[in-house]
């Protein structure tokens, strides 16, 4: 059975008020995100909703992901970030297996430069942690 993505029509309101760069790189995040519970079976449904006027990620058996921009000026925003919930073991693990790939701000999120470019394989394996976190959670490394 396929993956059933359920999205709120707010979250497109949102995209839209984005400047073109920081759009794009967000909608290759959101991609990333939604490829992901697509290819993990136990997903069934993934749920897009806006938390805290953000576009949000959950499925049943994980940990909630939101992604938005990171502005460096009020004017403008030049980085992009994946959020994750900071009471979670989450981005420490994301540190010890992948410190050299991905730009951290402390315990809860991967910060994107608008023109770099996004280490696809690594990033998919973190998104596949979160949703799953509720089910491997209690193992060490997350059973990495």
């Amino acid at each position: 059975m396929a993956m059933k993505l359920v999205t709120n029509p707010d979250v497109k309101g949102v995209f839209k008020q984005y400047p073109q760069p920081v759009k794009d790189k967000l909608l290759l995040l959101r991609d990333l995100i939604i490829e992901t519970a697509s290819q993990l079976e136990e997903i069934k449904t993934l749920q897009e909703i806006l938390k805290w006027g953000e576009p949000s990620y959950i499925a049943k058996p994980g940990s909630t992901i939101r992604i938005n921009a990171k502005k460096a000026s009020h004017k403008d925003a030049d980085r992009v970030a994946m959020y994750f919930n900071c009471k979670t073991k989450l981005v420490d693990t994301f540190k010890e297996l992948y410190s050299d790939v991905f730009v951290f701000e402390g315990n809860r999120a991967i910060v994107f430069e608008c023109d770099s470019i996004v280490p696809v394989d690594e990033l998919k394996h973190c998104i596949e942690l979160a949703l799953t976190y509720h089910r491997i959670k209690h193992l060490p490394l997350l059973g990495v």
